[in-house]
């Protein structure tokens, strides 16, 4: 399961270079970061006039802007999407996501706290990870100095990441990572890169993710006894 966590804050408190020093930290490492960023005013990244702008107001619900280095995709949706349905959606090949805001939502937190902008923290401490305080304020969680991002994502790894997959095939079963021997390894991966090569339009596959939800199953009545 891909850690998901939100961070918070008050305004100008700082949320934003905090995550933009923690993705640093964590790429530095060598892990896969995905970003939120949730806005419950609304936004809009086309502007008047642009083709994709043009293609949304001729009706299209999704319109998708692509070049050899990257990806745009402007989707409609009828509801704010909450973390998991992002996650689920959009950020299965990364190994964290952090998300600024989502205050509401049930994410563990990791909270700006500034003394001279509010006088407690606005998150409950059952419901955050840490605080990233100029402040030496005891609140039951653990707190980092603002610029001590090493720790912060010292913390992050020892606790969240270091399940990280490190051999070609890994297995993870209701979240769990699955041991597999090299010679378990060898047969899933030949099963599956065989059935997926086979298919239309793949080409040579170089990374796979395969999720599978497992429905429970009852046994058939009719069947003999």
């Amino acid at each position: 399961m891909i850690p998901v966590f939100a961070i918070v804050g008050k305004t100008d408190s700082g949320k934003t270079t905090l995550l933009e020093k923690l993705v640093a930290e964590l790429k530095k490492r060598g892990y896969r970061v995905g970003t939120v960023k949730h806005d419950i005013h609304g936004f809009e990244v086309d502007h008047p006039g642009k083709d994709s702008w043009r293609h949304a107001q001729a009706g299209a619900d999704t319109v998708a802007i692509s070049s050899p280095q990257k990806l745009a995709l402007i989707k409609k949706v009828d509801h704010d999407l909450k973390p998991d349905e992002l996650v689920g959606e959009y950020f299965q090949d990364v190994d964290i996501v952090l998300m600024e805001g989502y205050k509401r939502q049930d994410k563990p937190k990791i909270e700006v706290f500034r003394r001279e902008l509010s006088p407690h923290p606005l998150c409950q401490p059952q419901e955050l990870l840490f605080l990233a305080s100029n402040d030496e304020l005891e609140y039951g969680v653990p707190r980092f100095a603002l610029e001590d991002i090493k720790s912060m994502v010292d913390f992050l790894e020892e606790k969240f990441l270091t399940a990280r997959p490190t051999s070609e095939t890994t297995l993870f079963v209701n979240g769990r990572s699955i041991s597999l021997s090299s010679f378990a390894q060898r047969v899933i991966a030949g099963a599956l890169l065989g059935i997926i090569s086979a298919l239309k339009g793949v080409g040579k596959p170089q990374r796979v993710h395969l999720w599978l939800r497992a429905e429970d199953r009852q046994e058939d009545d009719t069947s003999d006894r």
